[in-house]
């Protein structure tokens, strides 16, 4: 399987040089160039395990990597997770929640990030290299990437993450990793200043090639390949369960990643009735699908800091469908919207038509109920980046298509939120617990691409 570049770059990479080179060198993201169409294996592969299933879909995009190395890298990721099925689908109320928080650090992102903290060790060993990864996060992704990456010889891991602008939880879980491979970076800004600074680093090539960075970002493929798996998962469990045909996700989205990684396994043949985006006040993709205008807002600071994104890195991948491959006008909407921040998809304001996704918001009001309820109604914690996804969810209640909701954060990393909309002292969990009074290391930074630059490079000794 060769991949290509949004922007429509010379550059066909396989799978491994791709995973190694992150984004494109002429600043799009990379795609496979097919898409595999996999409805005649849905009936076998209904009957596999979670591990079993990531190497058929894994093996389908990797070639490059023999099936034996594949199984071995996907059990030794998956080993570090806490329960059984990896991703279990819990029936609750009118809903089922796929839990996605069962990985090292309680979050989504575990289960990409173990992955290819495996994956890159294994690539770096056979080619006698290493790589220095930069990350932006809002939140959850760094801690993910940090535990994925801890220790790993040929690596090392530079994270920003907007100070005072992520969960004092989500803090502890970066900043308390001592690690000499680990640099947790502070920047005085929003993520989405972080994001642009990273995206900065891997446009200045000669900076970029001389310091061999790489990315562990979503717009990594091997992130949105890893999350594919669990949408199979889910539906499968779901379908069974309820003995229906077809299944609807909801998703609390902010960098696009992980929806996009569900309209993909939509596109292999998984039966989707509806991909449901769920935003929260940075809702710059709900207003983009009800009125065709991708316009950026102003940053608001909410209880669902992951989703407090008004760029939405992936989004650049799913333009690349919509214009049906025609990477010239990728690359005319990205420079349209780097240069003014806003582009318009639709004419007069019309709304986005799209076959599978649909789009809603749930403000902090929402938020604050919807976990209240399910608390009192349900006695099952909703953390507020998954409440905002319950939410919106609601909007699009389908019999035929029963629900999927993703949980994409345990709720003790949000413990204040819970304890705004239950009046109680509910979300723990021992190992965030055990955070609270470790030293911590970190290093302040304004918003300058040039001065986390210089940071990096005094770093790395050049």
């Amino acid at each position: 399987m060769d991949y290509l570049s949004t922007r429509g770059g010379p550059e066909r990479l396989p799978f491994q040089d791709t995973i190694l080179t992150g984004l494109a060198r002429d600043g799009g993201l990379f795609l496979p160039a097919d898409t595999p169409d996999v409805s005649r294996r849905l009936k076998e592969w209904s009957q596999l395990s979670y591990t079993e299933l990531a190497l058929e879909v894994m093996r389908l995009y990797a070639d490059d990597l023999t099936v034996e190395e594949l199984r071995g890298m996907i059990a030794r990721s998956y080993a570090t997770f806490r329960h059984g099925e990896i991703t279990p689908v819990v029936a609750v109320g009118p809903i089922h929640v796929l839990e996605l928080f069962h990985g090292p650090t309680l979050a989504f992102k575990d289960v990409a990030l173990q992955f290819l903290g495996q994956l890159f060790e294994s690539v770096l060993a056979r080619r006698d290299t290493a790589l220095n990864i930069v990350a932006a996060t809002s939140g959850d992704t760094g801690s993910a990437a940090i535990q994925g990456l801890r220790g790993r010889q040929r690596l090392s891991l530079f994270v920003l993450h907007p100070h005072g602008r992520v969960s004092p939880i989500q803090a502890l879980q970066m900043t308390t990793v001592l690690d000499g491979n680990v640099h947790n970076l502070a920047i005085d800004g929003t993520f989405d200043d972080c994001q642009n600074i990273v995206k900065g680093l891997f446009s200045d090539l000669a900076f970029r090639d001389r310091h061999q960075l790489g990315a562990i970002n979503s717009i990594n493929w091997a992130r949105v390949l890893a999350q594919m798996v669990y949408y199979f998962y889910a539906a499968f469990r779901v379908m069974e369960r309820t003995g229906t045909d077809r299944v609807q996700f909801s998703v609390p989205t902010g960098n696009f990643g992980d929806i996009f990684a569900g309209y993909l396994a939509w596109r292999m043949g998984l039966p989707v009735e509806r991909l449901i985006l769920a935003t929260n006040e940075n809702d710059i993709l709900a207003r983009c699908f009800a009125t065709g205008s991708y316009s950026t807002g102003e940053v608001v600071a909410t209880l669902s800091p992951s989703m407090d994104i008004q760029v939405a890195s992936n989004f650049e991948r799913y333009l690349y469908y919509r214009a049906d491959g025609n990477t010239d006008q990728v690359r005319s909407w990205m420079r349209d919207f780097k240069a003014t921040g806003s582009i318009s998809l639709t004419p007069d304001g019309e709304p986005l038509d799209d076959p599978v996704m649909v789009a809603g918001r749930g403000d902090t009001e929402a938020t604050l109920a919807t976990i209240r309820n399910y608390w009192e109604r349900h006695n099952y914690l909703l953390d507020p980046h998954t409440a905002v996804g319950v939410h919106v969810a609601a909007q699009f209640a389908d019999a035929a298509a029963p629900t999927i909701c993703l949980a994409t954060a345990h709720p003790a990393k949000f413990g204040n939120a819970i304890l705004q909309a239950t009046g109680k002292d509910l979300a723990h969990h021992p190992l965030l617990d055990g955070l609270k009074g470790l030293p911590t290391r970190l290093t302040r930074l304004p918003a300058d691409q040039t001065v986390v630059a210089a940071h990096i490079a005094k770093v790395l000794g050049g």
